[in-house]
Order: C-alpha cells, then structure tokens, then sequence
C-alpha cells in the first residue's frame, strides 16, 4: 500500500506524540506531506523534525485548537503552502492528569473539566472541519477522520466529560458525512480503544493491563500503529465507499456482552462451555 497517499496533503492534530505522531509517519510514509499539528510548539517542532529525518514531508504547525481565529488562520497557511488539503485527522484530545481528577462522575465532576473536554473534543473537530472543509471541496473531496472513543459508546464510573465529548464527536462525523458527502468529502470516526503508547506503557500499572486485556477479544494489546493504519485506509481511496461510519478499532472490546469474562472463568474451571 506504499504511495496510496502520493501527493495528498493531511492534517493531523495532536500530532506532537503518541497516536497521532504515529498516524503522521504513516500517512508520510504512503506517501502524503503531512501537517503535524500541536498546542505545543516545541513538541511538535521536534516531532516533525523526527519525521523528515526519517525521509518524511512534514511540518508544523502550533495553534490552538479552541480558539477559530487562530484555526482559521493555521488552516489559510496551510492551504497556501501546499495548495490544498485533502485528509484531516482529529485525534487532538485533553487528557491530562489534572483533567482527569477532575473528571470525575457527575455528582463531583467539575464544570471546567467538562468545558474544556467539550472545547478540545468536539469544538475543536468542529472548528478545524469547518475551515478546511471549503478547501477540501475545491480541491474535489477529501477524507475527515475522526479519534473517538469506546468511552463515546458505554458508561463509566467515572471521565464522565471525555465520554459525553467523545459521543459528541461521533455525531458530529454523521452530521459532516450527510452535509457534504455530496461534495466528495467521507467523514468517519473511529472507537479507539486502549493502546499502549510510550505514555500509556509507562505510567499504566500491570494490573490494570491486565483487565483490560482480560476484556479484548484479541491476545494482546493495541499499538498506536494498529490506530495509524486505519486512518491511513480511511484516508485512501482503497475506503472510497465508507462514509458516516464508525470502526471501533478497540481489539474487541467494545464486541462482547459485559459478562463475557466472568462465563469465561465459569467455563475455564467446569471444563465446559455448556451450562
């Protein structure tokens, strides 16, 4: 699949690391220039820096995501660098660890945690899409993908603001999708499911690994170049007839019913399935 992307330019957010600096080498590696794009200059600098070391096109581009004056501005540069923008990856998230203990369920979750989920998940998707967009469509179409979440789909106990964000999301790439499919632009979301990035890897104790793995279908856990793959197909013409869709992209774990683990010990310690 090497060159499917040859001469295409993406955008990819929150691209200073992790999933999305993956996805960036990806889609360069088939073959697009890609705009790495970051609240934090530094970081995405370097990352991109990584990536034409490694014989990848790729830029920068610092700005913040929330605030459409500073979107509008980064998307027109873009645009007149390169010449057009043909695939936008939303995958920025806020997910600090502050964030996180303040996101709590909803008795005791915090207003601002909720707002500023809102303004990077789902406002900041919205304001990137609207402003490439009319570029998109002059250039022919174009491919929107979005980062969502299996915390978009199912409750929890608790980041009660990053799931509501998340579903937003998901409906806001149906609502891309049947306003503008006509034009020639696919929006889909993908439901990410737990992936063990340089981060996750470090600061995830064992135990907690292994109950999220207990609950995937597959044998092992995801990576962010499982995740980077199939936004690199969503991107291509090879996903040409996909349009509003959401894939979880999760290792099964959002496929199966909520007691699948417990029958599965049930049946381990009887030595039969059969009930």
């Amino acid at each position: 699949m090497s060159g499917n992307l040859e001469g295409r330019v993406a955008i990819v957010t929150g691209a200073g690391q992790g999933i999305g600096l993956e996805t960036a080498r990806v889609l360069g590696e088939r073959g697009a220039k890609v705009v790495l794009a970051d609240i934090l200059a530094d970081r995405v600098e370097t990352a991109a820096e990584g990536l034409r070391s490694e014989g990848i096109l790729a830029d920068a581009a610092a700005f913040d995501l929330t605030d459409e004056g500073a979107v509008a501005q980064a998307v027109a540069a873009i645009a007149e660098r390169h010449g057009r923008i043909d695939i936008v990856h939303n995958n920025a998230a806020f997910q600090t660890s502050e964030q996180r203990g303040r996101d709590l369920d909803v008795i005791n979750l915090s207003a601002d945690a909720w707002d500023k989920a809102f303004a990077v998940n789902a406002r900041g998707p919205m304001l990137l899409s609207k402003h490439a967009l009319p570029i998109m469509i002059a250039g022919g179409g174009g491919s929107l993908i979005h980062s969502a979440s299996g915390f978009g789909l199912l409750g929890e106990m608790t980041l009660t603001s990053y799931g509501a964000s998340k579903a937003a999301l998901i409906n806001l790439s149906r609502f891309l999708a049947t306003q503008y499919g006509k034009q020639g632009i696919r929006s889909n979301a993908i439901a990410i499911g737990f992936v063990l990035s340089e981060t996750a890897e470090a600061t995830t104790p064992q135990a907690v690994k292994d109950i999220l793995l207990d609950h995937h279908l597959n044998p092992e856990l995801g990576s962010p170049r499982d995740i980077a793959n199939v936004v690199a197909f969503l991107a291509s013409d090879e996903s040409r007839f996909i349009n509003g869709a959401l894939i979880p992209v999760d290792g099964g774990f959002t496929a199966h019913q909520p007691t699948m683990v417990d029958f599965r010990r049930l049946f381990e310690a009887a030595g039969s399935n059969q009930l």
